[in-house]
């Protein structure tokens, strides 16, 4: 079976993928979407999920926040070290949100409006900020107070995934994931089962 693990920081980010994975990948790629309980769970248990998984065909995503670390080269490479470790690293990418995943959400404000059944919240898109959302400190303090709490983030996530736009550039993490995707499910593609 030709698929795509992603082994996630939370269980927002499962909630995301699920709505926004069926409109990226072609039908004869499955995915399947491992959360663990934050940063130091995926961390810890990485190695042993990766080269533990019995599908010989599946490639691997890794999603994790950078959240306060100054230096995200540093922690992709500490993650990647992780990969090369499970023996596994060919068919591994690792990705990350930059500082939170809701950076991600404020890309793409129409989505969130949809989502969440807001109005008023795609004009905002035009400020500064939202144009370069990845450049923001606190992402999820922000869209918690630009959706006037009504973001829940499980809930919220699962509802903005089915309606962010995968063509959206102002998040150049967001681009690198659904490249990363992309580029994962090309490999799988080219493989005979």
């Amino acid at each position: 079976m030709k698929e795509i693990v992603f082994l996630l920081e939370e269980e927002s980010a499962k909630a995301m993928l699920e709505g926004l994975l069926p409109r990226i990948l072609n039908a004869q790629i499955g995915f399947r979407c491992i959360p663990f309980e934050g940063k130091q769970d995926l961390e810890k248990q990485l190695v042993k999920r990766i080269r533990g998984y019995q599908n010989p065909h599946a490639r691997f995503i890794v999603l994790r926040d950078q959240d306060s670390q100054p230096d995200c080269r540093v922690l992709k490479q500490n993650l990647l070290d992780k990969c090369r470790e499970s023996g596994k690293v060919e068919s591994t990418l690792v990705r990350l949100a930059c500082r939170e995943l809701e950076t991600i959400y404020l890309a793409d404000l129409a989505a969130v409006e949809s989502g969440l059944n807001l109005t008023g919240l795609q004009k905002q898109q035009k400020k500064q900020k939202f144009r370069q959302p990845d450049l923001l400190g606190s992402p999820s303090v922000e869209l918690v107070r630009l959706t006037k709490n009504t973001y829940q983030k499980i809930s919220g996530s699962r509802k903005i995934g089915k309606f962010l736009d995968p063509e959206n550039t102002r998040s150049p993490s967001f681009r690198n994931l659904v490249r990363g995707i992309q580029k994962q499910a090309e490999m799988l593609m080219a493989i005979a089962v």
